[in-house]
């Protein structure tokens, strides 16, 4: 696993659990060769913030803690043509130039990042014979994720969001969970919502009656989605992540229904219209790439 640590802490992946994250890359039994952390460090702001130095140090103790590799990228501070200083702290060569060297040794790699400049990466990697798997939340490079063997919205997969371990287990009465809108019958007023319930079970399964899906399915009213803004003739869709919470079905005693619908990410705007043509362009499903001619 190499993670863009930069770029998945700017693009909605602030804070998240990266215990939880190799969990989700070592899944089916993976043995992790590598754990790649690439971050930044700016020599010059700690100097005189102590606070921000001991926070970073922290941090990198933690990710070691967890199993990872850190590999720091000092800040480097620069004028441009309006004498205003900016810093740059790119580690994208050096994560690619690591992936493609180590890859020899491994048979899957996750790139936990949406940064369109490793669609390149991932073809040479899977040239080599790799597997390549994509994580992350926003901003995701279209031509990264078509690339991919498989990517996987970090807003999908349980637990790696801090503060979802506060309320009910992810998946059980109670808990808000985030998934996808896989079937909707517009004349009737109603679908279904499909989500991740845990990393056991192969991710393509995803027809819910199989008992080695690791998915599961809810019922979704039409009401439901309206109170939230979302305009359900968009639906189905793979590009609409919706959060939930899971609760007692109001007609069918033993079953859960999805209410208290939002959108992630959330939008600013809360014309119906706007909310859901903005989040179309947003990646999201556990969604295997189309096969390759030969």
């Amino acid at each position: 696993m190499y993670v863009d640590t930069e770029n998945i802490t700017r693009n909605g992946g602030r804070s998240l659990r990266y215990d939880v994250l190799r969990e989700f890359a070592c899944r089916d039994g993976a043995d992790a060769l590598r754990l790649n952390s690439y971050t930044s460090f700016d020599d010059d702001r700690a100097a005189t913030d102590d606070t921000y130095q001991r926070n970073v140090e922290s941090f990198h103790e933690a990710l070691r803690d967890f199993g990872y590799k850190v590999i720091v990228k000092p800040v480097k501070w620069y004028v441009n043509e309006d004498g205003k200083r900016f810093g740059k702290a790119n580690s994208d060569l050096d994560m690619a130039v690591d992936v493609l060297l180590e890859a020899r040794n491994i048979d899957r790699v996750l790139l936990a990042t949406g940064d369109g400049d490793f669609a390149k990466v991932a073809r040479a990697l899977q040239n080599m014979g790799c597997r390549v798997e994509v994580v992350a939340f926003d901003n995701v490079s279209g031509d990264l994720r078509r690339e991919a063997d498989l990517f996987v919205s970090g807003y999908l997969i349980p637990r790696l969001l801090p503060g979802e371990s506060k309320g009910p287990d992810w998946g059980t009465e109670g808990s808000r969970v985030r998934g996808l809108c896989h079937w909707y019958d517009a004349v009737k007023g109603f679908g279904f919502i499909r989500y991740l319930r845990s990393f056991d079970g192969p991710l393509w399964v995803t027809d819910t009656t199989r008992e080695d899906s690791p998915y599961a399915s809810t019922f979704v009213h039409s009401s439901e989605l309206q109170k939230a803004g979302i305009n359900p003739a968009y639906l189905p869709s793979r590009r609409v992540i919706l959060e939930f919470a899971l609760r007692p079905s109001p007609t069918k005693p033993g079953e859960l229904t999805a209410q208290d619908i939002s959108l992630v990410p959330r939008p600013q705007s809360r014309d119906p219209r706007v909310v859901t043509a903005a989040s179309r362009g947003y990646g999201t499903a556990a969604e295997p790439a189309q096969s390759r001619a030969g």
